[in-house]
């Protein structure tokens, strides 16, 4: 619809003053430069920076007023070398905070063996402690540290083993020499057993030789031995260490003098004829470089007519068995275990190559705990054992080889043929009645408040695997801690 008013009359109205544009009211607006940059992407003036400074050029001094933004320092000692590994690997016989239990036994020589004694726990006089420390028998792992003093449980193994060690140490004859493995699931006992048998065999006066756990990872000095074929490999530290604890651990070895005097062709420094053998072997442990020598003298007189029994003990039998060990031969390959003298010396015994001419004990305990695997040793040992039946009545069939897979014939042939010589001895769980003895004495030390009664028995047992004596100390006291 058209407008009635034309827009000639419309701009006529309107002053013409009005429609003029002062220029001088936008002389302050700068004009922007022309650009083909859009206007959405162009760059802003960047404003004056009021902050701090910028960094001084190099050889300007400048005066920086204000509070030093340094982060603070760690002031906490660090640990000295050693230190953390001796924190992980020490072991806390006593707890003065437990509860003192009346009535307990000392294991001594006559109910070590005594079938009475089956499902108690007897305690270890503080001269057994420290010769058991001395030989490196204690482990972490075992819980020492809970309880008022350390006592061990007398189980039927304990007792068996106590038996033998009674009887070859009785013989009035030719003394036998008993060769013992053994074997068993993680927290078995294995290590406890081979420390129960070491507590017996000092209870009688035998020789105890206890060989380090550690031997084969190869953090000490080696040398190959002269005159060897194969060559052999000596470990003069840990031979060393080994003759500390001969004449720490055994006392009566400071009342016997050697049979014969060392000539100094043997031992390059000289040497006084009466010499007892605790003497002989703490100036070996005295002188890494002469304790190879000293080493074997002090076996010959060990094994020389009329002396006391020898208990031999190795803790941790697959380390000895690997394949390799931490140590490098000459041409760039590493050596095996059966190649250094200490474990070639120790195997000699256990396999039926040497024996013991005054009789004795020696025995290795396997572990499953921080071993390696060795295909060839449980081979060897399902060999040596066969199909057992377990505590439940279950057979379980040995160990066969396996097709394509690579064994260490050194150590097959080590335990072949060897079936009336070789004892593999399993253990397995507690029964009922022995774990109710260790919860009684558990209960006596404050470490279990629930009253021991037959259901409380029957539960832990069952929550334990069938008594596994590790899973039971885990399930009943690790609890509480």
């Amino acid at each position: 619809m058209a407008t009635s008013v034309c827009w000639q009359c419309l701009s006529s109205a309107i002053p013409r003053n009005t429609l003029r544009v002062n220029s001088t009211q936008y002389r302050h607006i700068p004009a922007l430069a022309f650009s083909t940059t859009p206007s959405a992407q162009r760059a802003l003036p960047q404003k004056k920076s009021t902050g701090a400074k910028a960094i001084p050029k190099k050889g300007q001094k400048t005066l920086i007023i204000g509070k030093s933004k340094r982060t603070p320092e760690n002031r906490a000692r660090r640990p000295a070398p050693g230190e953390r590994k001796a924190l992980r690997k020490r072991i806390v016989l006593s707890n003065v905070n437990a509860l003192e239990v009346p009535g307990m036994q000392d294991i001594n020589e006559e109910n070590m063996y005594d079938r009475r004694s089956e499902g108690q726990v007897l305690g270890l006089s503080a001269p057994l402690v420290d010769h058991l420390r001395a030989v490196e028998a204690f482990k972490p792992t075992q819980g020492w540290g809970m309880f008022r003093r350390p006592a061990v449980l007398m189980r039927k193994e304990t007792l068996d083993t106590g038996k033998i060690v009674d009887e070859i140490s009785s013989s009035d004859g030719q003394r036998t020499t008993v060769r013992r493995v053994l074997v068993g699931e993680r927290g078995s006992g294995k290590s406890m057993m081979l420390l129960q048998s070491l507590t017996m065999a000092m209870l009688r006066g035998w020789t105890v030789v206890n060989l380090p756990e550690d031997i084969t990872i190869g953090h000490t000095p080696y040398t190959p031995l002269p005159s060897s074929s194969p060559t052999k490999y000596i470990q003069p530290a840990y031979l060393a260490r080994l003759l500390r604890q001969i004449s720490s651990a055994n006392p009566h070895l400071e009342e016997l003098q050697v049979s014969q005097a060392p000539s100094q062709a043997t031992i390059p420094i000289p040497i006084q004829s009466n010499i007892t053998v605790a003497r002989l072997a703490s100036l070996g442990a005295s002188d890494p470089d002469i304790a190879h020598q000293i080493f074997e003298l002090v076996i010959e007189e060990l094994l020389a007519p009329g002396r006391p029994p020898v208990f031999f003990g190795l803790d941790g039998l697959a380390h000895a068995m690997q394949p390799a060990t931490g140590y490098t031969a000459p041409n760039m390959k590493p050596i095996h275990p059966h190649d250094l003298k200490i474990l070639d010396w120790y195997l000699s015994f256990l396999c039926g190559k040497a024996d013991l001419p005054n009789g004795g004990l020696v025995m290795a305990a396997t572990s499953q705990s921080n071993a390696p695997r060795v295909p060839a040793l449980d081979v060897a040992l399902g060999e040596l054992e066969g199909d057992y039946k377990t505590r439940a009545g279950q057979v379980v069939s040995k160990r066969e080889r396996i097709p394509l897979m690579r064994y260490d014939e050194r150590v097959v042939e080590s335990f072949t043929d060897k079936k009336g010589t070789i004892d593999v001895h399993r253990l397995e769980g507690l029964s009922k009645e022995e774990v109710r003895g260790l919860l009684e004495y558990w209960a006596r030390s404050g470490m279990v408040r629930e009253k021991v009664s037959e259901g409380f028995v029957g539960e832990k047992w069952t929550l334990s695997g069938g008594g596994v004596v590790g899973e039971l100390q885990r399930a009943v006291v690790g609890m509480r801690v």
